[in-house]
């Protein structure tokens, strides 16, 4: 009986990084990678993207589970944000699962490492309905590897990030026995990487790569700035021999870069000679021209950290005239604007920018005539184009049809598609969630496209802030509006805008009042139609409008008003009995007066009264 086999395109088709597919065989389903990508300048405030967490939650209970090619972030930068509500499997090679858990612990300390298993070229897992192998690859990391899904329909098989190099040292070399034993049992179908696809000239030997950077180090008297990925061990390794080479020492600072040094240098893939490397505090000890210092930024990715150091902004390193900074990787086309504007500062600062990228072939990814060489190497019944933009998956499938093969049989696909096997030929079938997840500091998909739309509106127009409060009973305005902005126009300058604004808003309330029965949100957006159509108007911008209206509350109104009378009332009866008036004070004082006299009296008549007693 035919198995039941579905390729899914998670992430990391018409696109730079992401990398994530998935391939089910009956109802059991095998993820290959789990990567992400770092935003566009269009995704402002984003810090990095990562495939739709929504498909784990539908079908996280069929996951047989993550089958890792490298460890660079665009194959593992998703698994801290997957790991932490499902409990899935994690192969990889020794230095792959090892960079996995820094990334994991980075983003989640309750990291669970029984999770993650180490495997190499030699391991086969067996399944109930398929069995997965692996196959070494050239990457500019060691032990990177390709994976083989063997499957009862023939194998499919998912190169990674990979290129050719027969120069390439022990650890990094491509297995072309093992391909051609994989070609042997029959490749259904071949997604490979299709990255550096429009490459016109073959990447430089390993070897010549090495000699350049030798001879750049050797050339420059004064300081040198090194920025790499942290990842790219590779490059590492070079910028460490040829610091040697030239009696340097090198300072490494970066957020990932110590750990990721250190975790090979255990691991036996860094050779670091002895006391080449130096802490901060002994910086300021050695002279410019016997330093090193290698940047990696945060995240792996070193130009923000340089424009900190070219604008006085790092924590340590300030770039000075007489510094040379050396970008030993090649940036994606997506931020050459970024690296242009980099080298600005850097000259502004005083230094200088050379740039391996722009003298030397060199890339971690196949160039077109690798491609071609694997396609004829493997002869896939069907090719799925991965990992790259659109204009790289059609330049792969050109090439594709240039080595022999039916432009039928090669699947140019998008996020969310899934390839159905029928018949022997493989037709889209229901899609599954395949929308960037974006990740802002710790929130995870809380940011979606109408947040990033009025991000971008905030950025363009500023926003408008209308404060106005209104008694809704007697259907009148209790206090003048307030008007503020910010990132719109400059208030003191601007008052006639702003008082037009504020009539903008009377009227609006008062046309609400007069016409419509009270409802609080159409009053709100009334004022926000108002205002936006007067403000477009006048300034032919749109900021973002936020209406604030409030209500006087009469219940609570009324009770102080109460309150305040009746205590008034009590004030003046106080008042009264500790003062009272005048003609009650001249009365009790003649009352007062008079009695003494009216005791005299009586004493005299009574004496009187005595003495005609005794006479008689």
């Amino acid at each position: 009986m035919a198995q039941n086999i579905k390729i899914m395109m998670l992430g990391g088709v018409r696109e730079n990084g992401k990398n994530m597919y998935a391939v089910q065989v009956d109802d059991e389903i095998f993820i290959m990678d789990a990567g992400l990508k770092y935003p566009d300048s269009s995704m402002l405030g984003i810090d990095v993207v990562i495939p739709d967490l929504d498909f784990f939650k539908e079908y996280g209970d069929r996951i047989a589970g993550i089958f890792l090619t490298h460890g660079h972030d665009d194959a593992i930068g998703a698994l801290p944000y997957i790991l932490r509500n499902h409990d899935i499997p994690v192969f990889g090679s020794k230095l792959t699962i090892e960079l996995a858990k820094i990334a994991v612990q980075r983003e989640n300390k309750r990291r669970k490492n029984n999770l993650f298993h180490v495997i190499d070229a030699d391991t086969e897992i067996d399944f109930k309905n398929a069995s997965v192998s692996f196959f070494k690859t050239t990457h500019s990391l060691p032990d990177s590897l390709g994976i083989d899904l063997s499957t009862k329909e023939g194998e499919i098989v998912y190169t990674g990030d990979f290129k050719f190099d027969p120069s390439a040292k022990e650890g990094y070399r491509t297995d072309f026995v093992r391909l051609s034993e994989i070609s042997q049992k029959g490749v259904l179908a071949l997604l490979s990487d299709s990255t550096n696809a429009e490459a016109v000239f073959p990447n430089d030997r390993q070897s010549s790569i090495q000699n350049y950077i030798l001879n750049t180090f050797n050339n420059h008297e004064g300081r040198i700035i090194v920025a790499s990925k942290a990842s790219n061990i590779v490059r590492i390794q070079e910028i460490f021999q040829a610091a040697a080479a030239t009696g340097r020492h090198v300072y490494l600072t970066g957020r990932d870069i110590g750990k990721i040094v250190y975790t090979a240098m255990k691991l036996g893939y860094l050779d670091v000679p002895k006391d080449l490397l130096v802490h901060s505090k002994d910086l300021k000890k050695i002279p410019d021209n016997e330093l090193v210092i290698l940047e990696t930024g945060r995240m792996g990715e070193p130009l923000k950290s340089l424009q900190k150091m070219a604008t006085n902004r790092h924590r340590l390193i300030k770039i000075k005239k007489g510094d040379m900074v050396f970008i030993a990787t090649t940036p994606s086309h997506s931020v050459e604007t970024m690296v242009a504007q980099t080298s600005d500062m850097i000259y502004r600062a005083g230094g200088t920018v050379k740039q391996l990228g722009r003298e030397r072939h060199t890339s971690g990814h196949a160039t077109g005539r690798d491609l071609q060489i694997l396609i004829d190497t493997m002869k896939p019944k069907f090719l799925i184009p991965a990992i790259g933009e659109y204009r790289l998956l059609e330049l792969h499938k050109n090439l594709a049809v240039e080595v022999g093969m039916d432009p039928k049989d090669v699947y140019l696909t998008k996020n969310g598609d899934v390839l159905k096997l029928e018949k022997g030929r493989f037709y889209l079938s229901d899609p599954v969630p395949g929308e960037d997840t974006m990740i802002d500091g710790s929130g995870v998909g809380d940011v979606g496209n109408i947040v990033l739309r009025d991000r971008e509106v905030l950025s363009d127009d500023g926003v408008f802030i209308a404060a106005v409060t209104i008694d809704r009973k007697k259907k009148k305005i209790v206090s003048e509006p307030l008007v503020s902005t910010r990132g719109f126009v400059y208030i003191k300058t601007n008052h006639e805008l702003m008082n037009g604004a504020v009539d903008a808003i009377k009227e609006a309330i008062a046309n609400n009042f007069e016409h419509k029965r009270f409802d609080w949100t159409e009053l709100k957006q009334d004022v926000r139609n108002s205002v936006e159509k007067f403000l477009y108007k006048q300034t032919g911008r749109r900021p973002v409008v936020l209406p604030v209206v409030m209500e006087v509350n009469q219940n609570r109104h009324r009770a102080m008003v109460k309150r305040n009378e009746l205590h008034k009332a009590k004030e003046e009866i106080k008042d009264k009995n500790a003062r009272p008036n005048r003609s009650q004070t001249s009365n009790t004082t003649s009352s007062k007066n008079q009695r003494p006299h009216k005791k005299a009296n009586n004493k005299q008549n009574h004496s009187k009264d005595n003495l005609a007693q005794k006479k008689a």
